[in-house]
């Protein structure tokens, strides 16, 4: 297993991206120059074999970078594949299951949108984890509701886990939101839907250029 970074790019694979083998590993290796520092494979296009190809594929790109790859909502190709991790939404498995499944060494990360209460409980139940989001309009998931900046205020101080901040999110927004708590910053189209994957992913990790952490229990900002 990849070791979870404190904080950085979390790059997250695109439907449009997904469909196209070469264009998504191209596309991926791309980011990792790029210096993203997690990768999920989100893939609502392809069907389950084609699916664990592709992960077993990524995983290894992801292994040869030291970046973690996580799988969006299946625990069971994350484990038919031993990537790093899973991440798991409001209606896919708990992160309880998806720990047992997993094990202790897997990163579980768990979906909260605009919920401390469920950070919370995700925290309590073992999550590595949690995102918060949509901070902005997403065209990934234009019906989510918005969240305000502050809620990432309040996480920090509440939680012991580090943070993603999801959601629409564009390179100029990032220094905004990692002094709010975020440890994390998501992004999906944003990296993988443009004509220069390295170049964007680079944008977004500067907001990280201080090599700034957020320390447990409280924003590295107070």
């Amino acid at each position: 297993m990849t070791e979870l970074p404190s904080f950085g790019l979390y790059a997250i694979t695109s439907d449009a991206v997904c469909a196209d083998e070469v264009r998504l590993l191209t596309a991926v290796e791309a980011a990792l120059r790029g210096g993203i520092a997690l990768l999920q494979y989100r893939d609502k296009h392809n069907g389950v074999a084609i699916r664990e190809r592709l992960a077993g594929r990524l995983l290894n790109i992801c292994r040869a970078a030291h970046v973690p790859l996580i799988i969006n909502d299946d625990v069971d190709l994350a484990l038919a594949v031993g990537a790093d991790g899973v991440h798991v939404g409001l209606s896919d498995c708990s992160p309880e299951r998806a720990r047992s499944k997993l094990g202790p060494a897997a990163i579980v990360g768990v979906t909260c949108s605009g919920s401390l209460s469920r950070a919370l409980a995700a925290e309590a139940a073992g999550a590595s984890y949690v995102a918060f989001g949509a901070f902005f309009a997403s065209s990934t998931k234009p019906a989510a509701p918005l969240v305000c900046l502050d809620l990432l205020r309040q996480a920090r101080a509440a939680l012991r886990l580090p943070i993603c901040a999801i959601g629409g999110i564009r390179p100029e927004f990032g220094d905004a939101l990692v002094h709010a708590g975020a440890s994390y910053l998501a992004a999906v189209a944003g990296v993988f839907d443009t004509l220069d994957p390295e170049e964007s992913a680079r944008s977004y990790a500067a907001a990280f250029g201080h090599g700034v952490d957020h320390p447990p229990g409280g924003s590295a900002f107070a």
